[in-house]
């Protein structure tokens, strides 16, 4: 599956370096909800691939929010993400 880095998740303030909003083509947030979990990987025009993992829907319109394991830069908003079905081990602090 693909979609598409809309924006990084922010508020007021202070942008979130490693959280991405993603457009992935669901309409609601019930269908949004279904790919927590999933495993998303963004590739750099250099070949470098940055992977992160999808936590949970944003909002009502069928955005979801995904943790990087790295910050991405900022000229990949607007770009392609391929999702997977694999577990990532991003973020996971014990």
């Amino acid at each position: 599956m693909k979609g598409i880095i809309v924006q990084f998740r922010r508020s007021r303030h202070r942008i979130k370096e490693k959280h991405f909003l993603l457009d992935l083509g669901f309409t609601s947030r019930d269908e949004a909800k279904k790919a927590a979990g999933k495993t998303v990987s963004w590739k750099s025009t250099a070949g470098k691939v940055i992977t992160g993992k999808i936590s949970d829907a944003h909002g009502n319109k069928g955005l979801v929010r995904a943790i990087f394991e790295s910050g991405l830069p900022g000229q990949a908003v607007t770009s392609e993400i391929e999702v997977s079905d694999g577990a990532a081990k991003v973020g996971s602090k014990k």
